[in-house]
């Protein structure tokens, strides 16, 4: 209606203009229409949409033509670019290993991609771990005729083919059952410029962010899927490693150990497991835990743990939402060295941010001990940065005695203590009550400085017969204070003196 009007107000007015050519008002009157119909055209300008209605009210909001869309957002049009680029760093695994028959031969195969140039690659632990039997005869008899005889046939156990077609024997370096994460070593000739990929951040990703993998589905090299990010943190059940990236792109059989690329071309995971029900739901273990892990299986072959030494309050939700805080601190440990103490509020490891006790565990587990890693701490409103030396994680009982604060002399010293009653001397072999069983030696202490160990058994202290642990304990308070103690320790069959400077 209002359109109409509009239209019929406009054409009262210049019907006398028409029959008047010479009047001075006819260009002004022109002038104002022009700017009128260029006003009634466009959308009003405190709203950048156009309103559906129906019936007077808005239903729904529609861009204007030409409108930029979602801003910062730039759809996709092909991959490519991005494929060729990284494509030639994703590998082929073949490994050969024994069957569940004697003699038999069981082969599988997988993913992975080159870490460095000089010949270390990537792949999941799960894809190499039935590599590691003895070398079998196809044939199944484990000998081969030869002119000297019969002899064993060394197979190649694991392999690994490049996309150019060049295929190098590999060896284990070192893997980890509980982060299905395994280092390979390629030997050969041609070694030093391979096509090694970058490693991304997999802490800055974001659910809906785009992924493509690149794998070996079924043995059909190189397929390609992409996808995006449906979800992060993803905890399976697998252990306290816990920690995958979801995606929907789709993996298979054969993409394990894969690499998951982000839009830049690096490495923001590595495929690992499917639910076999379901389509479009691939996990990945996140790049900066294996970057994590990767030193610590480079220099020990397998995962040694870090041990930091604080006891994190987990009542209620701070323990799982927030970043974690102290609660406690063993005696002599790491913690206790770096003056860590209870109350502050541990914030980051390396300068990567802590928002749960679990993340905490994940990020100290994975170092290897000797490691120096530096800790973010909120203490009293305010923010500090100290720097701790890990050790390796004490036994089970070890750490109970480190967490009893009682002050007692065998604690001090590092030492945990075990009656030697008959059910514990019988399987080693002992007399009953013949000593003290130590049962545990806490890292660092002087326990461990001047040589005890697991496994010994404490026979007298400072000269003074002993037959179990109060007997230790109390031979221990009588003893002068800063003054060195002397232990009679039975090793096996061998007797031994033993002084411990306090």
């Amino acid at each position: 209606m209002s359109v109409r009007l509009f239209s019929l107000l406009f054409a009262v007015t210049l019907a006398p203009v028409a029959g008047a050519a010479e009047d001075p008002l006819q260009p002004w009157l022109q002038a104002r229409v022009r700017e009128h119909t260029a006003w009634f055209a466009a959308p009003p300008p405190s709203s950048p949409v156009s309103e559906g209605t129906a019936g007077g009210s808005a239903l729904w909001r529609e861009r204007p033509a030409g409108s930029a869309g979602v801003a910062n957002f730039v759809p996709p049009t092909s991959l490519a670019p991005l494929i060729r680029a990284v494509e030639a760093g994703v590998v082929n695994i073949t490994t050969v290993g024994p069957g569940a028959l004697p003699g038999a031969v069981k082969r599988s195969t997988g993913s992975g991609f080159v870490l460095t140039a000089d010949g270390l690659v990537v792949t999941n632990n799960h894809v190499v771990a039935n590599a590691q039997g003895p070398v079998v005869n196809p044939s199944g008899s484990g000998v081969t005729p030869d002119k000297g005889g019969p002899r064993e046939v060394p197979l190649q156990q694991i392999s690994v083919r490049l996309a150019d077609g060049r295929e190098f024997p590999a060896e284990v370096v070192g893997r980890d059952a509980s982060t299905d994460v395994a280092l390979l070593r390629l030997s050969g000739a041609g070694l030093g410029t391979l096509p090694a990929v970058y490693l991304g951040d997999s802490d800055v990703l974001e659910v809906g962010d785009w992924v493509v993998a690149i794998g070996n589905p079924f043995g059909l090299d190189h397929s390609v899927a992409h996808g995006m990010i449906s979800a992060k943190e993803r905890v399976l059940g697998v252990g306290q490693f816990d920690d995958f990236i979801q995606t929907d792109a789709l993996i298979n059989p054969g993409n394990s150990g894969g690499p998951l690329f982000n839009m830049r071309g690096e490495v923001i995971g590595v495929n690992t497991a499917i639910i076999s029900e379901g389509q479009g739901i691939g996990f990945a273990v996140p790049i900066n835990l294996v970057k994590d892990l990767l030193p610590n299986l480079r220099e020990n072959g397998k995962l040694e743990r870090g041990w930091l030494g604080v006891v994190i309050n987990e009542d209620g939700v701070a323990a799982t939402t927030t970043a974690p805080v102290v609660k406690d601190v063993y005696r002599g440990s790491p913690a206790a060295a770096a003056n860590i103490r209870p109350g502050d509020r541990l914030v980051a490891v390396n300068g990567r941010p802590i928002g749960s006790y679990l993340q905490l565990l994940r990020k100290v587990a994975l170092l290897a001990p000797g490691t120096e890693a530096k800790l973010t701490l909120l203490r009293e409103g305010g923010t500090q940065e100290v720097s701790v030396r890990l050790v390796a994680r004490p036994a089970q009982e070890a750490t109970e005695g480190l967490s009893n604060r009682g002050g007692s002399t065998a604690n001090d010293l590092g030492l945990v203590l075990r009656d030697l009653t008959p059910e514990v001397a019988a399987p080693l072999g002992y007399e009953a009550f013949l000593g003290a069983l130590v049962s545990g030696v806490v890292p660092r202490s002087p326990a461990e400085q001047s040589g005890l160990r697991a496994g010994d058994v404490v026979t007298e202290v400072n000269r003074r017969r002993v037959k179990d642990s109060a007997g230790v304990k109390a031979a221990l308070e009588r003893g002068s204070a800063g003054a060195s103690i002397l232990l009679r320790v039975q090793r096996g069959d061998a007797l031994q003196y033993i002084a411990i400077a306090r």
